[in-house]
């Protein structure tokens, strides 16, 4: 399993693993990485709507709209439950559908309110391969396997430059420390002029 890999590798402190609804990744990023799971919120609409009817999808989304609104993750859930008690007595399958994804749609409730939109579904991650896609095919052909790496090695460096300067739009090291079990993270940062042996360093 790729998990197993990871872990091997050295990956440690995973808060969260998103993804689709795969048979049995909840299971795995539980066991091996010790994470919460998160059910993309946009490949989970896209199920929900399939079982709202062409009529019903407008009011659907609408309702279930009014969960992930909320301030925190307490909110969100008795959001979440009101909503499928309405929908129950029209559409009992599809409230029976919200009940049991409930915990793992609202997961990133549970993370700083900053986060939220970075966290709730796949689409940074599907941009990215998005961009490796059209990079390697306008390529075409490839000499070799180290060609590969290196092209998509470079693209990765830089979507991660992008990353780290456009701080409207993507997590810092800084919002996430209080979330790290990592001490060096959770540090606080410290001008140039502060560190030993500067010759502004303060007295």
């Amino acid at each position: 399993m790729r998990l197993r890999k990871l872990a091997r590798r050295g990956l440690r402190g995973v808060k969260l693993v998103v993804s689709d609804a795969h048979e049995g990744i909840k299971a795995a990023v539980t066991k091996v990485l010790s994470a919460t799971w998160q059910r993309c919120r946009v490949h989970f609409m896209r199920n929900v709507l399939a079982h709202a009817g062409r009529q019903g999808r407008r009011v659907v989304s609408a309702f279930i709209a009014t969960a992930f609104a909320q301030d925190d993750a307490a909110a969100a859930r008795i959001q979440w439950r009101l909503i499928a008690d309405q929908l129950r007595p029209k559409l009992p399958k599809l409230a029976a559908f919200l009940d049991d994804a409930e915990t793992d749609v609202l997961a990133y409730m549970s993370f700083p309110a900053q986060h939220r939109a970075k966290l709730h579904s796949t689409n940074p991650l599907e941009r990215v391969n998005g961009e490796v896609k059209r990079r390697t095919e306008v390529v075409g052909i490839f000499p070799n396997e180290e060609a590969i790496t290196r092209l998509v090695g470079a693209i990765l460096l830089e979507q991660n430059d992008e990353w780290a300067v456009q701080r409207a739009r993507y997590m810092t090291l800084e919002t996430i420390a209080p979330m790290s079990d990592d001490h060096a993270v959770s540090l606080q940062a410290i001008a140039p002029a502060d560190l030993p042996g500067s010759r502004r360093q303060s007295r």
